[in-house]
C-alpha cells in the first residue's frame, strides 16, 4: 500500500503562486492522508448551513468540511442562484471558524441561459457539432460559456479576497453520461473542457485560493475508467470520486492512487458512510463528503457512531486551528 508522501518530495499546488493559505490547507491533507480521513457534509443553497447543527444533533460532532453548490435553478427554489452571495458569505465565516470549504456547481449548459430546469440543462445534451464550437476559441458558444464562468468567478474572487481556500470540484462525475459534460473521453472531449474552465479561472481571473479537484464517479457498468478523462497532473490537485454504492470497490481506490502519483485522494460524495473497516483497508481517502443528511435512511447509526467515535476520521472539532467551541448557526434568507 502507498504512504503519503510529505516534505520537499510532496507534491505541489498546480496553480502558480498558490495562496499561502491554500499551500496550507493542501499540505494538511498530505499529512493526514494515510492516517485520518476527514468528515464532510455537503448541503444545497436553499438550506444554507443548516445540515451542519443537523449533522451535530444526529451525530454529536460537526464535519470537518462544509460542502455547497451554486446552484442552477429558479430563485428560492432548491438549488436557486439567488442565494450564490449568501453561500459565499456563509463559506467566510465558515472558514473563520475552522471548517474546510468545498464548492462545486452544476453548469448550465452554455446553449441556455439561466435560470435552468436541472433534467432539461444540466442533463441536458450537446451536439457533437455545439461540442466543437464550445471547444472553439472565439466562436459564440465558447463566448457564452465564457460569460458563464465570469459569473461564477465573481463569487470565488470574493473567496480569493478573504483568503479562504477552496476545496474546487468542478463538472464532476464526468465518466458517466447523465451530465452535459459527462461522456466525453479523451483530448477532444471532457479533458478539454476543464483546460478551458482552469485557464480561464486561473490564469484570467487570477484566482490563487482554489485547490483543483478532480472528481469522478465510481467505475461501474456505462461508467468509463478515470484515465481517460483524467486531465493531467499538471491541472488537478486531488484525486476524488462519487461512491453510492456500500461496497467501496477497492478497483476505485486503486485506479485513483495509480492516477495520483503521490497527490492526494478523496471521496468526493458518498450516499452510505464508509465503516471504519473500509477506511482500514483504504486510508489513503483525505476525506469523505456527505451527499444526504447525516445520519439519514441509508445510514447504519451504531456503524456511523462507531466511525466517528474513533481515530480513523477527524471531525471539525478535532482539526488543530480550531478555536472556538461551538459555530454559530445561520439559516438562509428566502428572497
Amino acid at each position: 500500500m502507498a504512504a503519503s508522501v510529505s516534505g520537499a518530495d510532496a507534491p505541489r499546488l498546480c496553480t502558480p503562486g498558490a495562496s499561502a493559505e491554500a499551500v496550507g490547507l493542501y499540505q494538511f491533507l498530505q499529512d493526514v492522508s494515510g492516517k485520518h480521513t476527514l468528515t464532510g457534509q455537503h448541503s444545497v443553497p436553499l438550506l444554507g448551513s443548516t445540515r451542519l447543527p443537523g449533522a451535530y444533533k444526529a451525530t454529536g460532532r460537526y464535519p470537518a468540511v462544509f460542502s455547497q453548490d451554486f446552484g442552477f435553478s429558479e430563485p428560492g427554489t432548491w438549488d436557486g442562484i439567488n442565494f450564490r452571495q449568501q453561500i459565499v458569505d456563509e463559506a467566510i465565516r465558515r472558514h473563520e471558524e475552522g471548517f474546510v470549504i468545498n464548492l462545486m456547481w452544476h453548469a448550465v449548459r452554455p446553449v441556455d441561459d439561466e435560470p435552468v430546469d436541472f433534467k432539461q440543462s444540466i442533463q441536458g445534451k450537446l451536439t457533437d457539432e455545439q461540442w466543437a464550437q464550445l471547444l472553439t476559441p472565439g466562436s459564440a458558444l465558447n463566448e457564452r460559456w465564457k460569460s458563464q464562468v465570469d459569473v461564477i468567478a465573481f463569487f470565488l474572487r470574493q473567496l480569493r479576497d478573504a483568503r479562504v481556500p477552496v476545496l474546487w470540484r468542478p463538472y464532476h462525475e464526468m465518466n458517466g453520461d447523465w451530465f452535459w459534460w459527462g461522456g466525453r473521453p479523451g483530448d477532444a472531449g471532457y479533458r478539454k473542457l476543464y483546460r478551458m474552465l482552469y485557464d480561464r479561472l486561473v490564469n484570467f481571473h487570477h484566482l490563487d485560493n482554489l485547490i483543483w479537484v478532480f472528481g469522478g464517479n465510481e467505475v461501474r457498468e456505462k461508467v468509463g475508467p478515470y484515465a481517460d478523462y483524467f486531465p493531467g497532473q499538471d491541472e488537478v490537485d486531488v484525486l476524488a470520486t462519487d461512491v453510492y454504492s456500500s461496497n467501496f470497490a477497492g478497483h476505485d481506490y486503486d485506479d485513483l492512487l495509480a492516477l495520483a502519483g503521490g497527490k492526494p485522494i478523496a471521496l468526493a460524495e458518498v450516499g452510505p458512510l464508509p465503516t471504519v473497516e473500509v477506511l482500514q483497508r483504504q486510508p489513503r481517502w483525505a476525506w469523505f463528503t456527505v451527499w444526504g443528511e447525516m445520519g439519514g435512511m441509508r445510514t447504519d447509526r451504531a456503524a456511523m457512531m462507531k466511525l466517528l467515535g474513533s481515530d480513523t476520521v477527524m471531525t471539525w472539532e478535532r482539526l488543530p486551528w480550531v478555536k472556538v467551541t461551538k459555530p454559530t448557526v445561520h439559516y438562509p434568507v428566502i428572497k
